[in-house]
């Protein structure tokens, strides 16, 4: 104890001048603390209730005489007491135990004042002797069970178990076993020790300590000690241990015996417990002094020590201990705050005992990590740095990492810089700007071991620990790819991973190869961002590679699979952005991926794609400009040694030059070809439209002069005039002809005015071109494109023209002409002769009888009698024959129903006017289609209604 610290973490917060109030006249007997409130009992029987500052708030009688015990309970404002009443009868005890209800106050007029008393309780009977009652202890079970133990002299334990209040108890009795003499065997203190469903009552006597195990049937008796102590000297820490006083030493007991023991001298009058520390009060023999000592056990230290006088109780409320004197004094000792006793420590340089204080204290992270960051601050300033580090490196996640950091790269101490930034990763509290500190730590140091170990440890879950990127791109910095390598390979950051291979290694066949092992759609992502490089130095593997992820298979046989699993496939098109500075390459891949899968979602844009590449005019071939280098590099050797020789070297330029440009054509113009076909096979005659953008591919075909595709193009849709004028811009006579030979033929739906343009053409040329005119007036001749006269004029414009190109199709047509007007006119006239007659019947119906010389029937062929009906058309039948049609001749009537019904037809027809110009637009002579409804009388049919009208 001599070698223990004192300090004044305690205080006196009344400064003495607090006493038991005037209202309380008796002598203090016992009393107790709880529910804000202090309870005292004195030898005339009253009860007071004091307040928080001691002041008096009622009392009341609760004995006729002496109150010997008393105990507040905290589950339930009662109040248990035990004290002495007036003797009824000499076979009853005068020690009764009482229960009041303090939240229940007597009504006003009853003889008594105060609480309501629940239950009177005789604590001696035939079954339990009367005895002096030496200790008494209330432990609440589960409200309302409460479990009372009563120690007496003769060294038994009656004890009352049940709710008092409706007095359904049980009472039993525990024997503690002693010496014979009496005085040795009193119960001086009682603990109970409650742990999960275990209930234990502790037991002391002068001479012994035992342990009652109350959930055994008998309660079963264990001996801890031989050794006992004096009343007042008995407590109960927080850990449920049970801890007495005897002048040599404290002693603590656990349930398997005597825990530790502190050697404090003098003789203990009172122990306690509170907040962790331990309370005594000793007695001093040599100057009759009392000590009143408060021990932090924990850190081996004096909490406080103070002389006070002669104290009767020691009792702890609102946070105070709280000593009665015997001369009705009241001490109120407090204990500081934690910043007011770490102050203390810190003046005295005492860090360690100001760290274990806020360990045992259980002080919040915050304040722990105070006191551990001013002791480093301390080691720090005397230079003691790894003893700074240690401190420095317990504050993590509390202390700012910057403040540590900053100290320890002044001091330049680099090793104790590494310690602290490895702490921080491995608590996952490094940021990216410590996993940069940490990193170039270990570059300077040039540890790999520990870099190693950093990077490449066993930790599962080590990705966690630092950032990856971070990490990479310091260990790129500084030369440590085999690292960076690592870390992006564990998190799989393929990008990284790839950047490292490609950009600082150029190790091309292996990114290829980490490419290929990872998933499809990881793989297409990598590719998006890296593949121009690597179609750069390895296009064929990449092309494979680009040929697998879009395709989904490594197989060559051509896939055909639904639109949905296409769909899910990158597009070839997603990495046309790789190939931009090798269209060779990218035309080999588009038609690698077109030969196996034929319906693409993508189709379209492949196509278009191609197109532009077939198409144009100039591409560079990566594969021949390296194999020109082998060449360049022979000519260089051959020309110099021609030089030095003597000779002249120029002349090897030239046939190099044109057999170059020689394959450059030849390459041109098999992508030519290529393209054709892709516009052909990509709109054949069954497909309404192209799986191509029809204006790009014209654009195309211009900008670069195919004529083929442009002349395909223009007849898929039907723009007849324009392939006409390709040819025509080519001067092309045969293709002209050949062409209107193909589209003019309107019996398979082409243009017939084409004969016409061209003829038009020949006519304008300028130049002698008989034989395409005579073959051209063959074809108009034949389907009769052109009237004569316009024929004359069209080829009237040439002055290199003669009329004896004309002659033989003029005279042709003036002999058909004639023929012609000769079948009119004999048709005129028979017309006429036909209409003559027709009018001649007519007026003679009008005019003239009518004689009916039939004599049988025209149905039935009898001999015809009346009655009898004759029609105008010279057929007569029997009035029974006709049945009820006797208005017209069966005989001529379907002849007059359908010259009736083609009439009315024809009236139809006139109305249509859509169905009339129609026809004249389709006809080749449109005037003839007029002339044939004036003929039919439809036209001036329908003038003569508008007229009547």
């Amino acid at each position: 104890m001599y070698q223990w610290r004192k300090f004044e973490f305690f205080e006196e917060k009344s400064g003495g001048k607090s006493s038991i109030p005037a209202e309380i006249t008796g002598r203090i007997d016992c009393c107790s603390g709880g529910r804000g409130r202090i309870v005292i009992g004195c030898d005339d029987g009253t009860v007071s209730l004091l307040d928080r500052g001691f002041k008096h708030i009622y009392g009341f009688q609760a004995h006729a005489s002496s109150v010997l015990f008393l105990q507040q309970l905290k589950q339930r404002n009662y109040l248990v007491t035990v004290g002495e009443e007036d003797q009824t009868s000499s076979h009853l005890s005068s020690i009764c135990l009482k229960v009041f209800d303090l939240d229940k106050m007597q009504p006003e007029g009853s003889s008594s004042t105060g609480p309501v008393c629940v239950q009177i309780l005789r604590i001696f009977t035939n079954q339990f002797p009367e005895a002096k009652i030496t200790s008494f202890l209330v432990l609440e079970e589960a409200p309302p069970i409460l479990l009372i133990s009563i120690g007496l002299d003769n060294g038994s334990i009656y004890c009352i178990k049940g709710d008092l209040t409706r007095e359904r108890i049980s009472r039993f009795k525990l024997h503690v076993e002693g010496p014979v003499e009496t005085s040795d065997s009193s119960i001086t203190g009682l603990g109970f020790r409650v742990e999960g469903q275990a209930l234990q009552l502790f037991a002391i006597t002068p001479t012994s300590v035992s342990l009652f195990s109350l959930n055994d049937n008998p309660p079963r008796r264990q001996t801890l000690d031989q050794i006992g102590c004096n009343s007042n000297a008995v407590a109960m820490s927080d850990h449920m241990d049970l801890i007495i006083g005897r002048p040599e030493a404290v002693y603590f007991y656990e349930v398997d015996g005597r825990g530790p023991c502190w050697a404090f001298d003098g003789e203990k009058k009172f122990l306690g417990w509170f907040r962790g520390y331990l309370l005594c009060v000793i007695g001093d023999q040599i100057n009759s002094q009392n000590s009143f000592n408060i021990y932090d056990l924990k850190n081996k230290l004096i909490a406080n020590s103070m002389v006070v006088g002669e104290v009767s109780h020691m009792i702890c409320e609102w946070g105070y201990i709280i000593l009665i004197m015997s001369d009705r004094k009241v001490l109120f000792i407090g204990e500081k705050d934690m910043e007011s006793k770490l102050d203390m420590l810190f003046k005295k340089n005492l860090y360690n005992v100001a760290i274990n204080l806020v360990h045992s204290q259980q002080a919040d992270a915050v304040a722990t990590a105070e006191v551990l960051r001013k002791y480093g601050d301390h080691l720090y300033g005397k230079q003691e740095y790894d003893e700074a580090m240690s401190q420095y490196i317990q504050t993590i996640g509390h202390l700012e990492p910057s403040y540590v950091i900053q100290k320890f790269l002044d001091a330049q101490r680099i090793y104790n810089l590494t310690n602290y930034l490895e702490q921080l990763h491995e608590r996952g509290l490094a940021s990216k700007d410590h996993t940069t500190l940490l990193l170039n730590c270990y570059t300077k140091l040039k540890d790999v071991e520990k870099l190693n170990k950093f990077i490449k440890g066993d930790d599962s879950v080590s990705e966690q620990r630092f950032d990856v990127e971070t990490a990479i791109r310091v260990c790129r910095s500084a030369g440590y790819h085999e690292h960076a390598m690592y870390v992006a390979k564990k998190a799989k950051r393929h990008e990284w991973y790839l950047k490292i291979l490609l950009e600082d290694l150029g190790s091309y066949q292996e990114a290829l190869q980490y490419i290929s092992s990872l998933e499809p759609n990881q793989a297409g992502v990598t590719l998006k961002e890296y593949g121009k490089i690597l179609i750069e130095h390895r296009p064929a593997e990449t092309i494979g590679i680009l040929m697998k992820v879009c395709t989904d298979s490594g197989e060559t046989k051509r896939i055909r699979s639904n639109g949905a699993r296409l769909s899910m496939l990158p597009s070839p098109m997603d990495f046309i952005n790789s190939f931009v500075h090798s269209p060779q390459s990218l035309m080999d891949f588009l038609e690698k991926y077109v030969s196996r899968v034929k319906d693409s979602p993508a189709q379209t844009e492949i196509n278009n794609t191609l197109l532009e590449l077939y198409l144009s005019n100039s591409l560079s071939f990566p594969s021949i400009s390296r194999e020109n280098v082998g060449d360049d590099l022979n000519f260089k050797a051959n020309n110099s040694w021609e030089v030095a020789n003597g000779s002249a070297s120029g002349k090897k330029t030239k046939p190099f030059t044109e057999s170059k440009d020689v394959k450059k054509e030849n390459d041109r113009q098999e992508r030519f070809q290529k393209g054709l076909s892709l516009l052909k096979s990509a709109w054949t005659s069954e497909m309404e439209y192209p799986m191509y953008d029809v204006d790009l591919a014209i654009i195309l075909c211009e900008m670069n002069a195919f004529k083929d595709g442009l002349l395909f193009l223009y007849e898929k849709m039907k723009l007849y005039k324009e392939v006409f004028a390709c040819y025509m811009q080519a001067h092309d006579h045969e293709g002209l002809i050949a062409c209107c030979k193909k589209l003019g033929d309107s019996s398979q739906g082409g243009d017939p005015s084409l004969w016409g343009d061209l003829l038009k053409y020949f006519g304008e040329l300028g130049e002698d071109c008989s034989k395409e005119v005579k073959e051209v007036l063959t074809y108009i001749e034949r389907d009769d494109v052109l009237p004569p006269i316009v024929v004359v004029q069209l080829l009237s414009k040439n002055p290199c023209l003669t009329l004896s190109v004309v002659k033989d199709y003029i005279a042709r047509r003036l002999e058909q002409e004639s023929k012609l007007i000769e079948d009119d006119r004999k048709s005129i006239e028979k017309y006429q002769e036909g209409t003559t007659s027709m009018r001649k019947e007519i007026q003679e119906l009008r005019t003239n009888a009518k004689i009916f010389q039939l004599s049988k029937c025209t149905a039935c062929t009898f001999t015809l009698d009346l009655p009898a009906v004759h029609f105008m058309c010279m057929h007569s039948f029997h009035l029974r024959c006709l049945g009820d049609n006797e208005k017209e001749c069966p005989e001529c009537a379907p002849e007059y129903r359908a010259v009736v019904e083609t009439k009315r037809n024809l009236e139809q027809n006139a109305k249509d006017q859509d169905r009339f110009f129609q026809q004249v637009k389709s006809s080749k002579d449109g005037f003839s289609v007029i002339a044939d409804y004036f003929s039919k009388g439809i036209l001036s049919k329908t003038a003569n209604d508008t007229d009547n009208t």
